[in-house]
């Protein structure tokens, strides 16, 4: 069988934002391998756990919407976002059904910033003022360069032509279309990239080091700001991010959905 992988509906506020989102991960996710499995928003905490339990894998898409900062205990900032709590109910109990069984997760734009709050990080609530423009947009295929650490599993991950090493890093470049990034890292959870004209952080990953409580196997967890299902037909590197998510999902025990 086909590894299933979850993927949150991206967000309630927006239903036309849904309709041309939420397939291009759903393509990419097909495309490596896997099935994609929509999780409504609207669902019962036991419904989004039930189906849960049939995935091997999460895909955390991005959303128009922020992270709600009394998440990670600051004040609103004025350029943020409305929060949608729906999605944010979702992403977390699709996070905590992950950790319980050591999943893969692959979280990108808003989902890696689902993903380090949950985590118990925090966020930078606005980077208007920062020299790059990160809320470029899918019009924009090449936004600038992510620097990606050589010693880390997304490093490992990446094709080695697109993503070349210089000075210790390897640079990689990436579309963009974020106004929010990680600030501090969640526990267990290591800074992996940044953008190297204003540190503005582009990936996280777990630390080699880290489990999950209760569970011996290490999980596959990356959370990126780029968009990998927009550039999948151009780009190797967003094909082996998805196709690693896909691998690692293999790995899980596969059950029959209910």
């Amino acid at each position: 069988m086909k590894p299933r992988i979850a993927i949150p509906v991206p967000t309630s506020l927006n239903l036309d934002y849904n309709t041309r989102s939420w397939p291009t991960y759903a393509a990419a996710v097909t495309a490596s391998g896997g099935e994609a499995v929509k999780i409504d928003l609207s669902l019962t905490s036991a419904q989004v756990l039930q189906i849960a339990g049939t995935c091997q894998g999460i895909c955390l898409p991005g959303s128009p919407a922020d992270v709600d900062p009394i998440r990670y205990g600051a004040d609103l900032d004025p350029a943020t976002n409305p929060a949608d709590p729906a999605r944010e109910a979702v992403d977390f109990l699709l996070l905590e059904d992950a950790a319980a069984h050591a999943k893969p997760v692959l979280g990108i734009c808003f989902g890696v910033q689902s993903l380090n709050v949950w985590r118990g990080g925090s966020l930078v609530q606005d980077l208007t003022p920062m020299p790059v423009n990160h809320s470029a947009g899918a019009k924009v295929a090449i936004a600038h360069t992510a620097i990606i650490s050589e010693n880390s599993l997304l490093a490992s991950i990446l094709d080695p032509i697109e993503a070349p090493a210089t000075d210790g890093f390897l640079r990689l470049p990436v579309n963009t279309s974020h106004h929010q990034s990680v600030s501090a890292p969640g526990d267990g959870l290591r800074i992996v990239a940044r953008c190297p004209d204003d540190g503005v952080v582009e990936a996280i990953e777990n630390d080699p080091s880290w489990r999950n409580p209760g569970v011996e196997r290490p999980q596959f967890l990356l959370g990126i700001q780029w968009h990998p299902e927009r550039s999948y037909e151009i780009s190797a590197a967003s094909r082996s991010l998805f196709g690693h998510l896909i691998s690692e999902a293999t790995k899980i025990p596969t059950q029959e959905p209910k």
